[in-house]
């Protein structure tokens, strides 16, 4: 994995504002120098924190976190800041940095107070002054998310979380009344991408408002002492809260916090929130999922769902949407145990549910999207979309990973029918459930190559590329026996093998051949859409054999449940690693990204982060609590 790859944020837009940023040393509890030519030393650094604030303002020139205190506190996370409006003055007295307005110099107006794994911000009023909010700006390579419950006005209440990707976690607290921060985040402006944060000042109604934020690790605590010595878990207790990011313009669960919602990945959030530690007081991974599928439940529609304004000329829904809607909802309320919210929501759960069985046009069991997924049927110009999240390859008709998505969401769905008082429901799910799997494998299973299809088209054929996710997700949910899984996942780890497949550090690849021409959706070369027959020239360019983190998930815990743990951890632990290098997010000299890259790391992602690909950190959980 090569330096460019692991240091991103050396390529964040920040950073080049900061090119002689030293390593700070750690701070003494004695009053700091100051001359008239250089000012106070605004600088602070202890193993978990690095930051320098600005001489003529306050705020940040420079900030990083180190959750694990291993003083991994390289590169920078803020954007440049803007001119002052107004005149600051700066001052420091020991571990203590105060900015006074010129024409109050008596009275500071914000006050930063550090200590080795937390700081206060304090904020003052004068009625000399007019009151102004202190803003942090992190670039959008950063990808921060405010992790909390937000407001009818779109802020966001405290307590709440201030996360960042492969470095660490702040949780911000206040003793204030009626306090909540701004949040917002931006990526379609070339000229103003950003993530902002802002802490509103004291005002003549409260004299005085702090701000803790505490240096915090949040991962499960099954198996919490056995790995908290054990660097090659860095990783995934840095990481686990990564999966949940906020978009705040669309307030809910999405791909990164400027990115889309995606209903159809509604289940990956709460596969991993349900097994989170509280977040703060009050405040829990649950509570943040429900307050995304209330969105849901209210009308919003997400990327896969008809309405979204990012596809507007959707037809129909993604095959999987529904399923991972119910899937997260039985998530939630096994989880919370919150039978009122259940009982108060559940004909729309229903209604979910319902559509899935309205999907199965033919009344055999499985759900069949309308469109033929034919070879060759797709047309030359974009105008439709296959039938789940691999929204590039020609998924259609019956879809192999969105009907074993829907077995389990038909078991989640009679149990949230019991919970209700719903017998009759129960029993008609847990029918739709059976017919299902009474079918799947006889459908999908490929003689020819001994493993699952990926769809099985209108006109009979099979699709078959060897996708590792498709039977990772069906034996992880019980739909082929052991016997049948060790059979399939012979072939395909003998299939990875001899194809050349081994950079685990980069992920995995959703198909092990190429997909050819007249099986993929998208014939732009960027998105993997090959202008040969055979597919070979795009292979391993995005969805087409790229590799990646995104469900690799899938095939780890398969081959865990299949017993092969040796094949699990040979995969696992150099993804692990990649994580807490941070290689799975960032931008590549091209503009490409590491979301999804080649073979050999070349990147051909392009949304920075995707937190898709943060479930295969449950696979790093121990074995006995993992669903």
């Amino acid at each position: 994995m090569g330096s460019s790859r692991r240091e991103f944020v050396q390529l964040m837009a920040g950073a080049a504002a900061f090119p002689g940023l030293p390593l700070l040393a750690a701070q003494s509890d004695t009053a700091r120098p100051e001359t008239a030519a250089t000012g106070p030393d605004l600088e602070f650094r202890s193993s978990t924190l690095q930051v320098q604030t600005a001489p003529d303002q306050p705020g940040f020139l420079a900030f990083t976190v180190d959750s694990l205190g291993k003083n991994k506190l390289d590169g920078n996370v803020m954007l440049p800041l803007p001119k002052p409006a107004s005149t600051y003055k700066a001052s420091r007295e020991n571990q203590t940095i105060k900015y006074a307005l010129a024409e109050a110099e008596d009275t500071p107006v914000w006050t930063f107070e550090f200590s080795e794994r937390s700081f206060l911000i304090r904020s003052t009023y004068s009625p000399k002054t007019f009151p102004q909010p202190l803003v942090l700006g992190f670039t959008l390579d950063s990808h921060a998310t405010l992790l909390g419950l937000l407001t009818d006005y779109g802020t966001m209440r405290l307590p709440a979380l201030l996360h960042f990707p492969h470095r660490g976690t702040l949780r911000i607290t206040t003793t204030a009344n009626r306090v909540s921060l701004a949040y917002d985040a931006n990526r379609s402006n070339a000229e103003d991408k950003f993530i902002r944060v802002s802490f509103p000042p004291a005002n003549a109604g409260q004299h005085q408002i702090e701000y803790r934020l505490e240096v915090v690790d949040i991962y499960p605590e099954a198996g919490k002492e056995s790995i908290q010595n054990d660097p090659r878990y860095d990783g995934y207790r840095r990481d686990f809260l990564t999966m949940l990011q906020i978009n705040p313009r669309r307030r809910c669960l999405a791909n990164n916090s400027a990115s889309d919602p995606c209903a159809f990945t509604a289940f990956i959030y709460s596969m991993m929130a349900v097994h989170m530690p509280p977040l703060a007081e009050g405040l829990g991974a649950d509570d943040i999922l429900r307050q995304t599928l209330d969105r849901y439940i209210g009308g919003m529609e997400g990327y896969g769902m008809i309405g979204y304004d990012g596809q507007p000329n959707l037809k129909y829904a993604f095959l999987d949407t529904y399923p991972s809607l119910v899937m997260a909802t039985s998530d939630y309320v096994q989880a919370s145990h919150d039978t009122d919210w259940l009982k108060r929501n559940y004909s729309v759960i229903k209604s979910w549910a319902d559509k899935m069985i309205e999907f199965d046009l033919d009344h055999d069991g499985l759900m069949e999207y309308p469109v033929s997924g034919n070879s060759g049927s797709w047309t030359e110009k974009l105008t439709v979309r296959p039938s789940n999240w691999w929204d590039t390859i020609g998924f259609a008709h019956k879809d192999a990973y969105s009907n074993a998505l829907a077995y389990k969401a038909f078991q989640g769905m009679e149990a949230l029918a019991r919970q209700a008082g719903l017998p009759a429901d129960a029993q008609l799910y847990r029918h739709r459930a059976e017919m299902l799997k009474a079918v799947y494998y006889p459908t999908f299973y490929n003689p020819e190559t001994g493993v699952l299809a990926g769809w099985k088209s209108a006109d009979g054929k099979l699709h078959d590329y060897y996708f590792l996710f498709v039977s990772g997700v069906a034996v992880t949910y019980g739909l082929v026996s052991d016997r049948q899984g060790n059979e399939i996942w012979d072939k395909l780890m003998a299939k990875m093998k001899d194809v050349g497949y081994n950079r685990f550090d980069l992920g995995l690849p959703g198909n092990l051949i190429p997909i050819r021409r007249e099986d993929y959706v998208d014939h732009n070369k960027s998105a993997g859409g090959p202008a040969k027959a055979d597919g070979s020239d795009a292979f391993q360019i995005y969805e087409n054999g790229g590799a990646t983190a995104c469900y690799a998930y899938f095939t780890v815990e398969a081959l865990r449940k299949l017993g092969r743990h040796g094949e699990a951890d040979a995969i696992l632990f150099p993804m692990l690693k990649a994580f807490e290098d941070g290689g799975f997010q960032g931008r590549g000299p091209s503009g490409k990204t590491y979301d999804w890259t080649d073979w050999n790391g070349k990147p051909y992602g392009y949304e920075g982060l995707l937190v898709d690909g943060y479930l295969t950190l449950l696979a790093a959980m121990p074995s006995a609590e993992r669903k």
